[in-house]
């Protein structure tokens, strides 16, 4: 596992949200950007983490963020999450892993006792030129506002 550390460019990536729009690094130039990655949608620990960033979002918007949630599900499984909760930003569906791989946080994991491929639950906050300014590799998912603030 590759992962982007604090410094690096984040390479230019593409992929479709929840209702299939088309979203790009190059969108968000110009922006400060959160990228969050979570295992699953619809799961206590990503609902946790999601529905603290919805809560929060209004505060993260005034230091200004925009925010990007990205995870392996389908794009109906984003969508029936971002619906159910009302999540006010886009819900990447990368099911081929391009956003995965590109900052590193697809890769080996234990879980009791059992050794297997998935995702590290890690943010990302991208200056305004696409370069990671903090990593956050222990998310606390009902505080996760406050880590990102």
């Amino acid at each position: 596992m590759n992962t982007l550390k604090v410094g690096d460019k984040v390479p230019s990536f593409t992929a479709n949200d929840q209702d299939g729009n088309t979203i790009k690094l190059s969108d968000y130039e110009g922006k400060k950007l959160v990228v969050f990655f979570y295992p699953k949608a619809s799961t206590p620990g990503c609902t946790a983490e999601a529905c603290n960033l919805r809560d929060n979002y209004s505060e993260l918007q005034a230091q200004g963020y925009e925010l990007l949630g990205v995870s392996a599900d389908s794009q109906k499984r984003q969508s029936n999450f971002r619906n159910k909760y009302e999540f006010p930003f886009p819900l990447l569906a990368d099911e081929d892993h391009t956003v995965l791989n590109a900052f590193g946080v697809w890769g080996p994991k234990k879980f009791m006792g059992r050794k297997y491929d998935g995702i590290h639950r890690m943010t990302f906050l991208i200056d305004e030129k696409g370069i990671v300014s903090k990593v956050i590799e222990k998310v606390k998912t009902k505080d996760h506002a406050a880590q990102i603030l």
